[in-house]
């Protein structure tokens, strides 16, 4: 594995690498205002945009859902990756509250729309990939269809929201869509999976063994995070676990 610089120092849970930190804040068609950050890469490279989209708020989900969390404290260092996360309608974190209320999957409709907008309006990236996590794989099915959208990124799947319609748009449509699926899922596993998503013919399911719906442990975000670079900037692989 690479090194970053300097002394080598294992990346541990707490790590925070290099990047240049934005407080944001966009408002959604409906008016509500919702907060989020954006990590750049410190050379200013805005090639490659992720946009998270976290899990359940009903169930502790947020913005700093520790896999995005790690996400923007890495990959802009790691990988000349620009991350941007943020909270949907009536969701808090440490870094505050968006206005609104939870709207079970449907009113997120336009926090996702406006999201999306604001990465490509005014953070400027030039490619931007959508990664849901529980949840927001739903709302990723559901709403990032915004035609410069490079792909989808899904980890942890549950199909709760989604319907057989939203899926049958992205086999039409068939851009890339990569799934990460845990082999002890809470919700969908590996066999049910590929039952689940037949109906998309170009969708890359990524069994990882031993793995959980949270993906608690280094290993387990070392590997979603190495699954994340190998779509977006695949030259950056493989990730360091020193810097």
């Amino acid at each position: 594995m690479t090194k970053l610089t300097g002394m080598a120092e294992l990346i541990r849970p707490s790590t925070i690498l290099p990047a240049i930190r934005t407080q944001i804040s966009f408002k959604t068609e409906d008016g509500l205002t919702l907060i989020g950050e954006v990590a750049a890469p410190e050379n200013g490279d805005l090639a490659h945009g992720l946009l998270c989209l976290h899990p359940l708020p009903t169930h502790g989900g947020m913005m700093d859902s520790h896999i995005f969390k790690k996400a923007a404290n890495r990959l802009p260092a790691m990988a000349d990756i620009t991350v941007i996360r943020f909270n949907t309608r009536g969701t808090q974190s440490e870094q505050g509250k968006s206005e609104g209320e939870f709207g079970h999957a449907i009113t997120e409709k336009e926090d996702v729309i406006a999201a999306i907008k604001y990465c490509f309006d005014v953070v400027g990236v030039k490619s931007l990939w959508v990664v849901g996590w529980s949840f927001g794989t739903d709302l990723a099915l559901k709403y990032a269809v915004d035609k410069r959208v490079a792909g989808l990124i899904l980890l942890s799947p549950p199909l709760r929201f989604s319907t057989e319609s939203d899926l049958e748009f992205w086999a039409q449509d068939g851009r890339r869509i990569v799934a990460l699926i845990p082999e002890f899922d809470d919700y969908l596993k590996p066999d049910a999976a590929r039952i689940k998503f037949a109906p998309i013919p170009q969708i890359e399911l990524v069994e990882v063994k031993e793995a959980k719906h949270l993906w608690v442990g280094e290993l387990f975000v070392h590997r979603v995070l190495s699954e994340i670079v190998k779509v977006l900037n695949p030259e950056k692989i493989p990730l360091p676990i020193e810097y």
